[in-house]
């Protein structure tokens, strides 16, 4: 007699253990291939990505300082308009303010054109060391009609919640915060005049220069209408929040949006470079960026933010203050 050969039944728990198993061991491997895999163009953009984040050990962790140095030379582009033309479209015009939307070949975002310089000031969270603030906090308290992020922060205590913020950040000429002591420190600035200041100061030269409103981060993309020194390997692809000046004093503020494959990839620095000499800057500067880069103007964010919790807190916003 034949024997009936009994089926064996695919329980759930099955199924999810599987699942499980497959998502772990990807996340296992992902490194591995991406940092010693045969596929450079990957390698690149991880090894720039990760070594401007805030984890850039990981990188450390595979590859060794010859290796990561020959990739950061390599694949420095920041002489080219790696990105193409750039496509410049005017959605709207009123009250010394220009908004347009801007498309390269592989990112997308916006630009924020202020006539009057003294309308932009730096705001900070009113519970310093404590807790931050979104920009649409930053806008709404300051009375302001746009807003994006500014300046870099650390995180001593683990929280995560934007309250430290890093460097120099300078409010109506007073110094607010400062964790560098008088050591030079990469600077975005604005002096009594409205005139941009970028490049490295001391906090002596707050009163010196007669700076009002200024934030820390880097790199100095333009400084005095020369190239700044950086390397697109080093930054990666990301989203990105800068500002600039015109020769006229006009501000130029923007934000590209980025790790959204089917709507932009991100920016380099050449880009941002590349950006900004479009737009005729003499001075500009990078701000941080990544799940940071916000613009929120009329009462809403108008960029597509990566993060999906949807605004970070931070210790610091740039504002631009009504006529």
């Amino acid at each position: 007699m034949r024997k009936i050969r009994k089926i064996r039944r695919i329980r759930p728990r099955m199924i999810i253990a599987f699942l499980i198993f497959n998502v772990v061991f990807d996340v296992v491997l992902a490194p591995f291939i991406i940092f010693w895999g045969p596929f450079e163009a990957s390698k690149t953009l991880a090894v720039g990505s990760v070594l401007s984040s805030r984890h850039p050990q990981v990188v450390e962790a595979f590859l060794s300082e010859q290796e990561i140095s020959e990739i950061v030379n390599k694949y420095n582009n920041t002489d080219s308009a790696s990105n193409g033309p750039i496509r410049r479209t005017v959605s709207e015009a009123s009250a010394g303010i220009t908004l347009e939307d801007i498309k390269g070949k592989a990112f997308k975002g916006k630009v924020m054109l202020i006539k009057d310089p003294k309308r932009i000031k730096v705001a900070v969270t009113k519970e310093l060391e404590v807790t931050g603030e979104r920009v649409s906090d930053f806008v709404k308290d300051t009375g302001a009609i746009a807003g994006i992020n500014g300046g870099g922060f650390y995180d001593p205590n683990g929280a995560g919640n934007g309250a430290f913020p890093d460097g120099l950040t300078v409010h109506n000429g007073e110094i607010v915060h400062n964790n560098v002591g008088n050591k030079s420190t990469d600077i975005v600035a604005f002096d009594k005049e409205g005139n941009l200041i970028v490049g490295q100061i001391t906090a002596d030269d707050v009163k010196k220069k007669n700076i009002q409103e200024a934030v820390s981060f880097l790199p100095t993309l333009i400084q005095d209408g020369k190239r700044g020194e950086f390397q697109d390997s080093r930054w990666g692809v990301a989203p990105r929040t800068a500002i600039g000046q015109k020769a006229d004093g006009t501000i130029i503020l923007v934000v590209i949006d980025g790790r959204q494959a089917t709507w932009s990839w991100g920016a380099k620095m050449s880009d941002l470079y590349n950006l900004f000499k479009e737009y005729d800057a003499v001075n500009a500067a990078n701000l941080d960026g990544g799940s940071s880069t916000e613009l929120y103007y009329n009462g809403k964010v108008i960029n597509k933010l990566w993060n999906w919790a949807g605004e970070r807190y931070l210790p610091t916003a740039i504002v631009v203050m009504p006529e």
